[in-house]
């Protein structure tokens, strides 16, 4: 009988310490910048463009989405930019997700209050980066990326037509293409023009992109444009 309850009291106590573990949730790491979310994987999808990841963070889960990329379940990743898709429907998977998060970057370095990567996306300086040797003509009757940053509030609300080289392209993301254009031309920091559409591009190809800009558009979680070409069309 002694020994029996001993069994019983050893088993409550190991009992007892998993659950104080897997209730005090993994150690935040210090130093960590303002919005950073510091997540554990939890499960790992891989479709043909992206990584569907459900994680926990303050012992709460949720799904996350990236661009196709090598995640590990059980590793820790940290991410700062990204927007909440509610009752979004993966073709692929043939899925219903609830909620999910599409991050601009699943980062296993921690970002801290000191990493310049950081500080520069918190400003809202271009998350992507400029490509070198980028040689593009005007389009006929269009304008070039400088023009528009440079004089953004005369085109908001207006249909323009850029003629730019596909640096990114994420795929059927909130119903739309997303494409990031480049055609060597810069106002200040500003060289990356965000485009929506419904058509489809090849990164490395050059296109005429004809759409209508907007101004300080805030798709939620940070994730703002302060210029964008939305509902565009390939010429």
């Amino acid at each position: 009988m002694k020994i029996q309850v001993k069994i019983l009291i050893g088993s409550l106590i190991v009992l007892a310490v998993v659950i104080i573990f897997r209730l005090s949730g993994e150690k935040r790491i210090e130093n960590l910048a303002p919005g950073v979310h510091q997540v554990k994987v939890r499960e790992v999808i891989q479709t043909s463009n992206y990584t569907y990841v459900r994680v926990s963070e303050n012992r709460e889960e949720y799904w996350c989405a990236v661009n196709k990329a090598d995640i590990e379940k059980g590793k820790t990743y940290f991410w700062l930019k990204g927007w909440e898709v509610n009752q979004f429907h993966s073709k692929e998977l043939d899925r219903n997700f609830m909620s999910i998060f599409f991050l601009e970057t699943l980062s296993d370095s921690p970002i801290l209050t000191n990493n310049s990567m950081s500080s520069n996306a918190m400003a809202g300086r271009q998350s992507v980066p400029e490509k070198p040797g980028i040689k593009v003509d005007r389009a006929d009757g269009g304008i070039t990326i400088a023009d528009l940053y440079a004089n953004r509030e005369s085109y908001n609300g207006k249909s323009v037509k850029i003629r730019g080289e596909v640096v990114k392209f994420s795929k059927q993301i909130m119903n739309r293409n997303w494409v990031h254009i480049q055609d060597g031309s810069r106002d200040g920091s500003n060289y990356d023009l965000t485009v929506t559409t419904q058509d489809t591009a090849a990164v490395g190809s050059t296109c005429v992109f004809e759409g209508i800009i907007s101004l300080d558009m805030d798709f939620g979680s940070g994730y703002t444009y302060a210029v964008i070409m939305e509902g565009a069309r390939i010429r």
